[in-house]
C-alpha cells in the first residue's frame, strides 16, 4: 500500500469515526422501541453499503476512502459484539436472540433499499 492510500484510508476513517461518535452521542431517536444508537449506527451504514455496492465504483482510492475508510470505521461491528456479550453476561438469552436478530435483519433491508433505490435512480 502507498502512502497515497494511506492517507486516503486515514481521511476516510475520520470522517466515519467522527460521524458515528457523533451519532452515538447526541443522536436521540424516540420510536417507542428501544433501539441502541449503535443500532442506528449499523442500519445507516448499511443502508450507505447497499449505496456503493450499487454503484460499482472501480476506482481504488474510491473503494480505499468508502469502503475501507469511512464504513470500516463507521460501522460499529465490535460494539454490537460488545452489546451481545452483555447481555449474555446479564443472562438476558430472550432479549440477546431479539437484538441480534433485530440488528441483522434491518442492517439487510437497509442495504436492499440502498441498493434498489441506485438501482431504481440509474
Amino acid at each position: 500500500m502507498d502512502l497515497t492510500s494511506i492517507i486516503i484510508v486515514l481521511f476516510g476513517s475520520t470522517l466515519g469515526l467522527t460521524l458515528r461518535l457523533f451519532i452515538q452521542n447526541h443522536l436521540k431517536i424516540s420510536t417507542g422501541i428501544n433501539i441502541q444508537n449503535t443500532s442506528i449506527v449499523n442500519f445507516i451504514a448499511s443502508f450507505f453499503l447497499g449505496i456503493l455496492v450499487a454503484l460499482n465504483f472501480i476506482n481504488n482510492k474510491i473503494f480505499l476512502l468508502f469502503f475501507t475508510g469511512f464504513l470500516g470505521c463507521f460501522s460499529t461491528f465490535s460494539s454490537f459484539i460488545y452489546q451481545l456479550f452483555v447481555l449474555f453476561q446479564k443472562r438476558k438469552f430472550i432479549r440477546l436472540i431479539f437484538h441480534y436478530l433485530e440488528v441483522v435483519i434491518i442492517s439487510f433491508i437497509c442495504f436492499y433499499l440502498g441498493y434498489f433505490l441506485m438501482q431504481i435512480y440509474r
